[in-house]
């Protein structure tokens, strides 16, 4: 892989932090999107709550020459570590020394996910801006704006705000409308086209250009229960990827983990180009840990009567120091599985593909 030719797609919070070392491939989502938006694949980000998952990840999207993305949400690491214990500095050195020691020469980003404001008050925004500022000094290569709680002028707002410094580093970034309120046929909250429009026409009217919109389409964020049904509205969503398709925007998708792969296979034919999977990785990292260990968390969680993702912070420092053998039987798992979804979303090959675009 070529880095040279990928040098000017790096946004310049990244060259900021470190140069143009050609050690890591990560590069600016907006142009990976500008190339593949219309094109029937999907870009895979992965929220990274326990580390030991990335170098399979890794290693699946070098065999197969994909594009992957890596990513946090506010509430799994903020400033202070949210409850995976990692901050902005963490997260993005933990990618980018993974990439290094892995020799990952793939094309990939670093995604900020959920930057969420749910009400327009000065602390929340004050909050979400620190947020921004300490992702694009970490390397951060992609932003999401999360004011989906709010209404839709309220939301343009918000976003408007907030996204003037992402803006301003030439960084793709995605918006959301339609709060995902959980899974279940929730027809009253899926996503509406004449919201979606609004949203991105209010948007446009400031000036702003985002290259994703995330909506509800019915899925749900974490594990679904057992016996319940996947209902993702995929109508809807092809319906708001028409109407949205003239302003260059396309979809992402939230709460993929217990999807079926016949179904997430389906996706990219509604416009979806940017799909997250997150809890699927903390099952499989909790699979690879120490009996032991993962015993401590799930008492820890009930006593606390806390979902058991809360766990992560708090038991950090055992988790990152399990012994050698729970780490590479957790990167095999998580390189099967991996491999799995680059291959229904369509982007073996991409990797590739966008060098000789570049070229």
């Amino acid at each position: 892989m070529n880095f040279d030719k990928l040098l000017k797609f790096r946004p310049e919070g990244f060259l900021k932090k470190f140069g143009n070392s050609n050690k890591v491939a990560a590069i600016n989502i907006k142009n990976i999107l500008d190339f593949f938006k219309h094109e029937k694949v999907i870009f895979m980000a992965c929220n990274i709550r326990i580390k030991h998952v990335i170098p399979g990840i890794m290693r699946a999207a070098q065999e197969l020459d994909a594009i992957v993305g890596f990513e946090i949400a506010k509430s799994e690491g903020d400033i202070k570590g949210g409850y995976t214990g990692q901050t902005p500095d963490i997260f993005a050195e933990t990618i980018f020394n993974y990439a290094q020691e892995t020799k990952f020469t793939h094309p990939f980003f670093i995604h900020a996910d959920h930057i969420t404001v749910k009400k327009d008050s000065p602390e929340e925004i004050n909050s979400a801006a620190s947020l921004i500022d300490a992702q694009l000094k970490a390397g951060f290569t992609s932003f999401a704006i999360d004011a989906s709680f709010n209404e839709i002028p309220i939301n343009t707002k918000i976003t408007t705000a907030l996204s003037k410094p992402i803006r301003e580093h030439g960084i793709g970034f995605e918006v959301e409308v339609g709060e995902i309120k959980g899974g279940g046929d929730h027809g009253e909250y899926i996503s509406t086209v004449e919201e979606a429009v609004e949203l991105i026409e209010g948007l446009r009217m400031n000036k702003v250009y985002p290259d994703l919109l995330a909506i509800n389409n019915g899925s749900k964020h974490g594990n679904y229960k057992e016996g319940e049904d996947v209902h993702i509205d995929l109508k809807r969503t092809g319906e708001i990827y028409e109407a949205l398709k003239k302003y260059d925007v396309a979809i992402a998708q939230h709460g993929i983990t217990g999807t079926p792969l016949n179904l997430v296979g389906q996706f990219a034919d509604y416009g979806i180009r940017k799909g997250n999977v997150g809890t699927l990785w903390q099952n499989i990292a909790h699979e690879g840990l120490p009996d032991d260990l993962f015993s401590k968390m799930k008492e820890w969680a009930k006593n606390q009567s806390k979902d058991i993702k809360f766990a992560t912070k708090e038991f950090k420092k055992e988790i990152d120091s399990i012994p050698q053998e729970y780490k590479l039987k957790t990167e095999k798992l998580a390189y099967e599985s991996a491999k799995d979804f680059i291959k229904a979303f369509r982007t073996v090959g991409t990797a590739t593909k966008l060098l000789q675009s570049i070229k």
